[in-house]
């Protein structure tokens, strides 16, 4: 699997040996970068939507091949041009649609900017369509579009039932149809590709430009060795900006470590900006000591805690929560357990739990 990732995600050796980084770093600093997820359920045909806009797979472990189905998040680009002469660098982060696989989902759409929510004309909505757009919804995700796929698998007259079943499973929503786009495609013949760049290309227009200035964060989703180079992880850089040869801390371990080398969506750079896709070569800290859910940031600026307030949301489908109960706590790649309690004084009217959209909480991690 480390292989694998090695030869799909951190291409170093030739941009770096090249010496063409400065370059690159201008042309990419340039570009307005936002990141699209996508959602749904299972062989609905989201990687291949992936691949037929961007040309590259996303699936890249050989298990995927051998199984035919996503199990990790996947990553892939494009460059899109606009009708004003400007560029925008599209990062497209794919997630597994198996409901066994939901946690690696979650890794992927914590720093979206707009998730492609997908839909097989053939099947309609299914479970994990309905769960990947609840996810979208508590993550507070604002912008999408509906990309009915495989329409060439399917007559006018079902394409339309179809689409007025979306119409009214997503009515009320951020996507809802009488403002968001919703797009018929086939990965297979092309047929709709041009109008879904189309959305894409004026729904990114108005994503506002993340903050490079500020501190710069990076949740870590991807850590293995390339050999010649060393440690190496990935992430989606969501606020600030990380150089070469500058110094970072890892949370929550504490250790500190140098950046030997960027890449931005697999090019070399001198550095990195707010909402890109980035790689970093790491010195001074191996991959025994780092995972998927640590966060990259600078020295000295975060601190680690075992209780959080929350504000809590339930969807109208959940259970009600009780006192004390386990729960799976997710933010940007991390996911540990945390324990639910009541704030003190503790709230007598239980119902609450259950029946309203939001409520203060705190988690507490089970180590404390």
């Amino acid at each position: 699997m480390a292989k694998l990732l090695r030869a799909a995600v951190f291409a170093l050796a030739g941009d770096f040996i090249a010496g063409n980084a400065v370059e690159t770093d201008t042309i990419l600093f340039a570009m307005k970068s936002v990141i699209v997820g996508t959602a749904g359920h299972i062989d609905h045909g989201k990687t291949s939507l992936v691949k037929a806009l961007t040309g590259i797979d996303a699936d890249r472990l050989e298990e995927e091949k051998r199984r035919g189905i996503t199990i990790d998040i996947g990553f892939a680009h494009l460059n899109l041009p606009t009708p004003n002469g400007e560029t925008f660098r599209l990062g497209f982060v794919d997630v597994p649609g198996h409901e066994r696989f939901v946690r690696n989902m979650l890794a992927g759409v914590g720093g979206i900017d707009l998730v492609l929510l997908i839909i097989a004309a053939d099947e309609g909505i299914k479970p994990q369509t309905r769960e990947h757009f609840d996810i979208c919804r508590l993550l507070a995700v604002k912008r999408g579009i509906t990309v009915l796929t495989k329409s060439d698998s399917v007559d006018a007259d079902t394409l339309e039932v179809v689409r007025l079943e979306v119409d009214d499973f997503l009515r009320g929503s951020f996507l809802d149809t009488s403002h968001a786009p919703l797009v018929a495609v086939s990965a297979l013949t092309g047929v709709g590709l041009d109008e879904l760049r189309s959305a894409l290309t004026k729904i990114a227009a108005e994503v506002p430009a993340r903050d490079s200035a500020a501190l710069a964060r990076l949740p870590i989703d991807r850590v293995f060795t390339m050999k010649g180079f060393g440690t190496v992880v990935t992430g989606t850089l969501v606020s600030g900006t990380i150089r070469k040869e500058e110094e970072l801390e890892v949370f929550p371990a504490g250790q500190r470590l140098r950046v030997r080398g960027v890449q931005v969506y697999g090019a070399a750079a001198e550095q990195a900006i707010a909402g890109q896709r980035t790689a970093l070569n790491l010195a001074g800290i191996s991959t025994d000591d780092l995972a998927r859910g640590m966060t990259l940031a600078p020295p000295n600026t975060l601190h680690s805690t075992s209780r959080l307030d929350v504000s809590l949301s339930l969807l109208p489908s959940a259970k009600p929560l009780k006192d004390r109960a386990r729960v799976h706590f997710h933010a940007f790649t991390i996911n540990p357990m945390r324990s639910f309690a009541w704030p003190t004084p503790r709230c007598s009217c239980r119902e609450i739990v259950s029946s309203c959209d939001s409520f203060r909480r705190w988690l507490r991690s089970e180590e404390d």
